[in-house]
This record gives C-alpha cells, sequence and structure tokens, in this order.
C-alpha cells in the first residue's frame, strides 16, 4: 500500500472511494497491513509507512500502549542487558588476567600493560562510526550479532597470545568488533521507546556495567580459590568469557528485530501504534540513507561539543577505573580475594545509583542533568578523597569510600547519551554527533590508563589528579547544556508558540533534524 492510499484511508473511513469521473465506486481491496510496514519514502525513513498507518488506526489507548511496552520490555531488556554486560567483561578481563599473572606470563614491563588496555580504544574509536551507519543501514539484530560472534573469537585468541605484541594486536581488534555495542544500543533504545521512558530502560541496560563489575570481581575470587590447575588461571578468564559471548552473537543474529515495525514477537496489530509510540518523541527513527547535510549540522551543533567534552572528562578516570580497580585496591593492603570482593561492593552502588537516576528522571520530567550533575559533584568528591587524604593505614578506609563513589560516574554518562536519543532528529545527526562523543570517550580511556604511571603504584597520584580534573570538566559543560537548551525552549516558545506534539511527531518521522522542527522542544 503507497503512502497516499494510506493518507486516503485515513480521510475516508468508510472504505468507499470513487473511481472514476462518472461516480462509480467499489470498495477498497484488502492489503496486507505488513506491507505498508516494510515500506519506506525514498528518504530512506525507516517506520514512516507503519506510522501513517497507525494515525489512521485511531488513537492509542493507554491499555494498548502499556501492553506493547511491557513486551517490549520482556523481550528487549534483557537482551541489552546481557550484551553490555558481557561487553564490559571482555574488555576489562586484561584487568583480571593481571592480577593472575598474564602480565608476567607476556613479558609485559614498564607501561606495556597501560598500553595494552589503551589500544583497545584506538580499535574503537575508528571503527565506531562505522558500526553506527551499519545498524541503520542494515537489520541491527544481524550485525550486533555478527559483531558479538567475533569479538568473543577474539577473547578466545587471547588465551595464544605469547608476547606483549600478540596482546597488542588483538586487544586492538577486540575494540574494533566491540565498537558496535554502546553506541549501537543507546541509538536503538530510541526505535522502541518514547522520550519519557528512555531514561529508566537506558541505566536498566547500561547497569551492566555494575552488574559485569561485580561478575567479574566474584569470578576473580573464586579462580582465586581454585585448586591448581594445568592451565593458567589468567587463561581460564579468556576461555570462559569468549565462549558464552560467541553464543551471544548467534541469539543477536537470530532474535533481535530490526525495529517495532517488524518485531515479530509483537502482534501485527500492535506493531503500527508500537512505531506511533516512538514518534511521540518527535526525532524519527531511523534512516538507511545518510543525509550528509544534517550530518554536518551535528558537526557545528553545541550539544554535539559539550557533550563530547563532557565525556572525554569523564573518561580519562573511567580509563583508570576499568583497568585498575583491583590494583589499586590491592595496594591499599587488602589481599587478592578481598580486593575482588570490595571491588565487588563498589560495583553495587554503581548499578543502585544508576537505576535511582533513571527512576527519578522518568517519573519527574526535565530532572535528567539534575541528576547528571549530583553524580558528578559525588565523583568530585570520592576523587577529592583520593587526591589529598594520606596514603597511611589509618586513611584506607576513607580512600576506599572515595574509590567506592566514582562509580556513580556511569549517571552522566548514561544520561549523556539520553540527550543524544532524546534530543537530536534525525537518524544521520545522531550518528555524527554520538561519533563525535565516542571519539572522545575513546580518547580519554586512552589517556587515562596512561596516568597511572607504574613508578606511583599502588597510590598512583597523578592518575587522581586528572580524574577529579575530568570530573570537574564534565560538571563544567553538563551545566553548560542545562542553560543552553532551557534558554533554546524559552526562543522557540517565544517565536512560534506552543508545540504541537502531533506535528513534531510528524516531522521527526520525515526525517527533520530538532532544529529543522520548530514543534521541537528540548527535555532537560
Amino acid at each position: 500500500m503507497s503512502l497516499p492510499e494510506l493518507r486516503r484511508l485515513e480521510t475516508d473511513t468508510s472504505g468507499w472511494t470513487n473511481d472514476d469521473e462518472k461516480g462509480t465506486t467499489k470498495h477498497l481491496e484488502a492489503v496486507d497491513p505488513m506491507h505498508a510496514i516494510a515500506e519506506d519514502d525514498e528518504d530512506g525513513n525507516v517506520g514512516l509507512a507503519a506510522y501513517e498507518q497507525s494515525k489512521a488506526m485511531g488513537e492509542m489507548t493507554p491499555e494498548q500502549n502499556k501492553r506493547i511496552r511491557k513486551r517490549i520490555d520482556m523481550f528487549l531488556l534483557p537482551l541489552f542487558l546481557i550484551t553490555q554486560t558481557l561487553q564490559y567483561l571482555d574488555k576489562t578481563a586484561l584487568n583480571y588476567a593481571k592480577v593472575f599473572g598474564m602480565e608476567k606470563a607476556m613479558h609485559m614491563k614498564g607501561n606495556q600493560y597501560s598500553l595494552g588496555a589503551a589500544i583497545f580504544y584506538i580499535g574503537y574509536m575508528v571503527s565506531q562510526p562505522g558500526w553506527q551507519y551499519l545498524l541503520g543501514k542494515y537489520h541491527a539484530g544481524r550485525v550486533l550479532g555478527a559483531s558479538a560472534f567475533i569479538w568473543g573469537l577474539t577473547v578466545l585468541v587471547m588465551v595464544w597470545s605469547k608476547n606483549f605484541t600478540h596482546v597488542m594486536v588483538t586487544r586492538f581488534f577486540l575494540g574494533v568488533f566491540e565498537a558496535a555495542v554502546t553506541p549501537g544500543l543507546s541509538l536503538m533504545t530510541a526505535w522502541w521507546y518514547r522520550r519519557d521512558e528512555i531514561p529508566l530502560r537506558q541505566t536498566i541496560w547500561y547497569s551492566a556495567v555494575g552488574w559485569g563489575g561485580m561478575i567479574g570481581s566474584l569470578m576473580a575470587a573464586g579462580i582465586s580459590k581454585m585448586d591448581d590447575h594445568p592451565t593458567p588461571r589468567w587463561k581460564l578468564i579468556f576461555y570462559l568469557l569468549g565462549s558464552i559471548t560467541m553464543l551471544l552473537g548467534v541469539l543477536l543474529y537470530f532474535f533481535l528485530a530490526d525495529g517495532p515495525a517488524s518485531a515479530k514477537w509483537i502482534k501485527k496489530d500492535d506493531r503500527p501504534m508500537a512505531v506511533n509510540r516512538v514518534a511521540q518523541s518527535g526525532v524519527g527513527l531511523k534512516t538507511t540513507n545518510f543525509d550528509w547535510k544534517h550530518g554536518f549540522e551535528a558537526c557545528k551543533d553545541y550539544k554535539t561539543w559539550l557533550l563530547s567534552l563532557a565525556m572525554f572528562g569523564s573518561s580519562v578516570p573511567n580509563g583508570v577505573l576499568t583497568n585498575f580497580s583491583g590494583s589499586i585496591i590491592k595496594g591499599l593492603g587488602y589481599s587478592t580475594f578481598n580486593a575482588a570482593l570490595l571491588d565487588c561492593a563498589g560495583r553495587s552502588l554503581q548499578v543502585i545509583s544508576l537505576l535511582i537516576a533513571g527512576i527519578v528522571a522518568t517519573r519527574w520530567a526535565n530532572t535528567r542533568l539534575l541528576m547528571m550533575t549530583i553524580g558528578n559533584l559525588i565523583c568530585v568528591l570520592g576523587t577529592a578523597l583520593m587526591s589529598f587524604l594520606p596514603f597511611t593505614h589509618k586513611y584506607t578506609w576513607p580512600r576506599l569510600i572515595g574509590f567506592w563513589l566514582i562509580n556513580t560516574q556511569s549517571i552522566g554518562f548514561t544520561m549523556g547519551l539520553v540527550m543524544v536519543s532524546s534530543n537530536i532528529g534525525s537518524y544521520s545527526k545522531r550518528i555524527v554527533a554520538s561519533s563525535f562523543i565516542f571519539v572522545a570517550y575513546c580518547v580519554g580511556n586512552i589517556v587515562g590508563p596512561l596516568t597511572a604511571l607504574e613508578s606511583e603504584a599502588p597510590r598512583y597520584q597523578t592518575a587522581a589528579y586528572c580524574m577529579m580534573g575530568g570530573y570537574i570538566l564534565k560538571t563544567i559543560c553538563h551545566g553548560s547544556l542545562w542553560y543552553l537548551l532551557w534558554r533554546d525552549n524559552k526562543k522557540r516558545d517565544t517565536k512560534y508558540g506552543p508545540a504541537d506534539p502531533v506535528l513534531a511527531a510528524d516531522n521527526g518521522m520525515k526525517g527533520m533534524t530538532e532544529q529543522e522542527n520548530t514543534h521541537f522542544r528540548y527535555v532537560l
């Protein structure tokens, strides 16, 4: 069914239409509704036909909306959570392998471990724009599934590494294939959920970094208690994680849908309304054709630059946290087993803080940047304790608490990605803005491990100072973004009057950016 026919159906609900100049009529032929859903316009705006069909079906009831959302939650959130958890575990496996002697087995000296941690992000940085484009151009489930299978294989290959060069090559390609995950899942969340639903859902699946940290710590604690085994303990970590990730890749390939219009686990009659739900956000779903004009608009947008600078600020300490957490806690005087358990306790704070922020931002409108600011200030406090408290036994617990507090950094990270999916229209503009942000993420994570100087172990004083500076930068950027978005909403209300949510949805589904869409208003 063509779009003109769908619009004709919307205005002529009787199902009868004039056929010729003589006024003879005939009944419209029955059309499979899924045929309309499969169509996109010439600009590649995915879901536009289904959106038009949903408008012809009448207003969605609260019961229907709740049923569709519950269905999506049940099938999508577990997949996203598991995928992000394994991505985090595989990325940080080097941290645990170091504790069990991998560094010595690879004959790594001096700063080589930090370089091995950093090169992952070089691979990540160069490949993540391509993955975001491929997820929009092709079936997202198959793209992500193929990525997961290959990165799982890369994790397995790590057990055959013999020297520092092998580690560097393997870690680089691990970064290349893992780069599809966090940027991709963030963009895909906006394909399934309304703007007011995104914060809680995104914090749920991104809490995987906390769950992954806890699982990794418990895994390390368990391995440390194992009896002697012919296979080195650090290799057991890679065998286990690599195998599970490859199985996940198969699952994603066959079961992750490309969007609500094609999800087989949503009833056929509900699929147009599932698209309509997302359209209400005013940013559209995705486009298979890249719009260069919108891409260049992202390069000039203050939102892109402020979010990128904030991401760099948070990623410098993240690079330290993900690669040196075990070493830092162990350096406070704890055994390998106890250090793993204490790291696990800190990760639980990460999960709790993320879920609290997600619930607050979902329950009360325009509190996203407030949650980000609170999380940032807690991080500044935590790194101040690490930076300025004396490194003596008397201050072991305060320093440990300071280290735990920086786990709240994930609030700003996650909500920063939510600002992209909720406040930037046109998929082409979103992937460019997201690419800038994740380049900053990678650069920060490359710099972070390099600030943890081996000569300063286990205190890592330089790293502590850099972490605090990063969080201060992040706080300033988010505060500036808060003011500028509020100012622009006021300007739009003054210039254009109250926004029409229906027209905002129409324009978003047609691929307009938020700057072109005069009925769009930012969420704060």
